[in-house]
């Protein structure tokens, strides 16, 4: 188990590893810390021989409340969170091997980033999904999730900021199972090794034009709903302390 503080990793005899973020305290608040530290993590997942897939959670009953917003109120930071937020949500997207989100409670903006970034989503009946940033200024990551739910979905949760239950989140096809919180992390990894069925080298082609798939690619529409919105928008916001 590699030492972090803000996450835990863990590599099972299976070659599954599970990422939990891990800071229930604060909602799983995704800081500059843990998205560099899931950035490491799974950058050496990606090239280890003996991890053939992994799984992201949360501890305790919060996947991720979204990003940590008090560091949005250091201006003196403001490179080091453009910088760890583009590292980090590319380093999702491109990791070469099936990754399954274990959705175990609200995933609340940056946090439905993360389990929409994945490869497939199974979540607890507490699960919850919304975009609420978009209240209060923060232009909401749009593209990965028109690819799973379709244009006009995408559209209503980006511009309307509301919140979905797993039911509607299962209707629309977000995330394909409804499991009992304390099956969760059993059946995600059941999910796991049997997508390891599969040889490796097919799974890796297999991810490779998944990645690159959707009409305008990742990249180009990154750069705007991303690179740009917080150049052009969330940072100047921040700084006259909106």
């Amino acid at each position: 188990m590699t030492p972090y503080e803000t996450v835990r990793a863990e590599v099972n005899e299976a070659g599954i590893g599970v990422l939990t973020l891990n800071r229930p305290d604060k909602r799983n608040a995704i800081s500059i810390r843990m998205r560099r530290e899931i950035s490491h993590c799974l950058i050496a997942w990606g090239d280890a021989e003996q991890v053939g897939a992994a799984i992201v959670t949360g501890a305790g009953s919060v996947f991720s409340a979204g990003f940590d917003l008090a560091e949005f109120r250091e201006t003196a930071r403001f490179d080091e969170l453009l910088d760890s937020s583009s590292r980090y949500h590319r380093d999702v997207w491109r990791f070469p091997k099936p990754l399954l989100a274990a959705v175990n409670g609200p995933a609340m903006g940056g946090g439905f980033d993360l389990a929409a970034l994945c490869d497939l989503r199974i979540c607890a009946p507490a699960a919850s999904f919304g975009h609420p940033e978009v209240k209060f200024g923060a232009p909401p990551l749009v593209t990965p999730l028109r690819w799973i739910v379709g244009d006009g979905l995408a559209r209503d949760l980006a511009l309307t900021g509301r919140a979905i239950d797993s039911g509607e989140a299962l209707r629309i096809g977000f995330v394909s199972r409804i499991v009992d919180a304390n099956r969760l992390p059993d059946e995600a990894l059941a999910i796991a090794k049997g997508i390891l069925e599969s040889p490796a080298e097919t799974l890796r082609f297999v991810k490779g034009y998944l990645a690159a798939a959707g009409g305008r690619d990742f990249e180009e529409s990154f750069r705007v709903e991303h690179d740009l919105a917080f150049r052009d928008i969330l940072l100047p916001r921040a700084r006259r302390g909106l």
